[in-house]
């Protein structure tokens, strides 16, 4: 990630871990202006506040790692934005100093939403001020899924395959209902006109024979003019002229006079002519019987015409042809039957829709057992973790409980006599809750804890989500906020054992903490000669990151003593981290 003008950060890049780094720094320096930059990337408000003392604007941009079948490469092909050669993503926010903000993926200009529906794919920021993904709802309610895993996974697609066919009942049952008066005059319009198709019962392509018969009968008397020549001039038979040689006659005469030659090539010339008086002859043979049908009959002439002009009328009205009358007949026969607003066929729909819904109960009580049965198992998960996060009286809490509705609504089922809302995910709601102590009252976890608590909370459920969790980097901003010593241990390993399956970004200002990290970068603070201060963010190892945790123990830098415990603090993490 590459910070510029951004609070006290003039321009600084960062190079982030694939598991756990932590960002460290003296108060003011400007650590938390990496969490700023990740919110920016994520969509999030812009201020102009943000931007760094006279600078124009402050950029943001950003690489993101994905795979061409994650959900972060669907939200980039749909806002048409190109990954880079090596796959990854960049985006880019920049905020002005009027509070103007852009941002751009992939190489296109993009709205923020683009961005935040992006980071909904690859990123989740915990801090003590953020709207938190865990707090809504719905994520809680998908986090108790995600760690319910398999057992809740079939159902649910059941329960949802289940929903979609009851919600269609539910839906033609209104509509017929609703709409009996006005279906009914639509089914009368149908009816009436299948009742003229079938009266006049056409044949597919009737429409075309029929004029084809129409020109002939009309023509009668040209095309047996022009059919007696053709005949004469093949047979030679005309009786004006008994004499006269027709084609027939000719081509004979001219086989035979070859066929009496020794030459080759005329014999070969009278076969030729032998395959041409067998074309006349056949000509001949047709022509005759086409003039022996050709019988005038102005009766027969009258009946096509009629029909064409009854037909012609169905035309005017369904179709530019036969055939296209013939399909719309046959989707209004379609049409007729679903538009059905008889009694019987409404309390038929009405015994479906009933049937489906008593099964759909039946499902959703399922799902509601499942959740439960998770929902007490991750809790004592998220409890256990936060005895080692200094809250050892604190006690996680998560209620499953069915989603009232109003009787009658348009997703309402009845579960043991209380009319419940049936969502696409079930008809549970999902909250999760934080106990302070014992005797105290459990509360929404937003409600129950502050914000240091919160952070805690979150952490405790990012471990015991981890193997489930599919938002591949997780932001810890001050996650150890009013905590030390043991608990500051504990919080420490738990983010490297989070680090193993998840990219890790952690600002702290515990040493206890940065130990544990794979990559530690520190923000500096400097002061220039007009009286500005910037940072900068640099990595360090080593003696470098001994003196760095020397300095967090409460500013032991320069002593020995400091300097020891920053270097056991360092070989007791690091013994941690090879066990796992």
């Amino acid at each position: 990630m590459h910070i510029q003008g951004l609070g006290v950060i003039d321009s600084a890049t960062l190079e982030l871990h694939s598991g756990l780094t932590v960002v460290t720094g003296e108060t003011g320096a400007g650590k938390t202006m990496v969490v700023t930059g990740l919110h920016l990337l994520s969509g999030g408000r812009a201020d102009s506040s943000r931007v760094r003392s006279g600078a124009q604007r402050a950029v943001v941009e950003g690489r993101f790692v994905t795979t061409a079948e994650s959900g972060a490469a669907e939200v980039a092909g749909e806002a048409g934005a190109e990954p880079d050669e090596d796959g990854s993503l960049i985006a880019v926010r920049s905020v002005s100093s009027q509070g103007r903000s852009r941002a751009h993926l992939g190489g296109r200009s993009v709205p923020n939403t683009v961005l935040a529906e992006l980071a909904d794919q690859v990123l989740a920021v915990h801090g003590q001020n953020d709207q938190l993904r865990l707090l809504r709802a719905d994520e809680q309610r998908a986090a108790l899924d995600r760690f319910a895993g398999e057992a809740v996974e079939q159902p649910l697609a059941e329960y949802r395959r289940l929903r979609r066919e009851w919600l269609e009942v539910v839906r033609e049952l209104s509509e017929r209902s609703q709409r009996s008066r006005e279906l009914e005059r639509e089914a009368d319009l149908l009816r009436h006109g299948l009742s003229e198709i079938e009266a006049a019962d056409p044949a597919p392509g009737e429409d075309t024979e029929l004029v084809d018969r129409a020109r002939r009968l009309s023509d009668i008397d040209q095309l047996r003019e022009l059919a007696t020549g053709a005949h004469t001039a093949i047979s030679g038979s005309d009786a004006d002229d008994p004499d006269g040689a027709g084609a027939m006659s000719l081509v004979g005469q001219a086989r035979r006079l070859l066929g009496s030659s020794e030459d080759p090539k005329l014999r070969e010339i009278g076969d030729r002519l032998s395959e041409a008086a067998a074309v006349l002859s056949d000509a001949g043979t047709e022509l005759s019987d086409y003039l022996e049908e050709l019988q005038a009959d102005p009766a027969e002439l009258e009946r096509v015409l009629a029909r064409q002009a009854q037909l012609k009328q169905l035309t005017k009205k369904y179709a530019e042809d036969i055939d296209g009358v013939l399909e719309w007949a046959e989707r209004s026969r379609d049409t007729l039957r679903g538009m059905d607003t008889s009694e019987e066929a409404l309390a038929e729909l009405a015994a479906r829709r009933d049937s489906l819904a008593a099964e759909l109960v039946e499902h959703a009580r399922e799902l509601s057992r499942i959740r439960t049965e998770a929902a007490g198992r991750l809790a004592a998960a998220v409890t256990e973790e936060l005895t080692g996060l200094a809250m050892a009286q604190a006690e996680f809490e998560v209620s499953v409980s069915s989603r009232h509705a109003t009787a009658g609504g348009h997703e309402t089922v009845v579960l043991d006599g209380k009319p419940v809302h049936a969502g696409p995910d079930g008809v549970d709601e999902v909250e999760m809750r934080l106990r302070a102590h014992r005797g105290a009252p459990a509360l929404p976890i937003q409600k129950g804890a502050s914000g240091g608590e919160l952070s805690r909370v979150m952490l405790g459920l990012e471990v015991v989500l981890a193997d489930s969790d599919t938002v591949p980097t997780l932001v810890f901003d001050e996650v150890d906020a009013g905590v030390g010593g043991r608990a500051a241990v504990e919080i420490g390993r738990r983010l490297a054992r989070l680090g193993r399956t998840h990219q890790v970004v952690v600002v702290t200002h515990l040493p206890q903490v940065a130990a544990y990290a794979d990559r530690h970068l520190v923000v500096d603070k400097a002061t220039e000669t007009a009286g500005l201060t910037h940072s900068d963010v640099r990595t360090v190892s080593d003696e470098q990151r001994v003196t760095e945790l020397a300095r967090m123990l409460a500013g032991l830098d320069s002593t020995e003593t400091g300097r020891a415990h920053a270097e056991e603090l360092l070989e007791v993490a690091d013994r941690y981290k090879a066990d796992f």
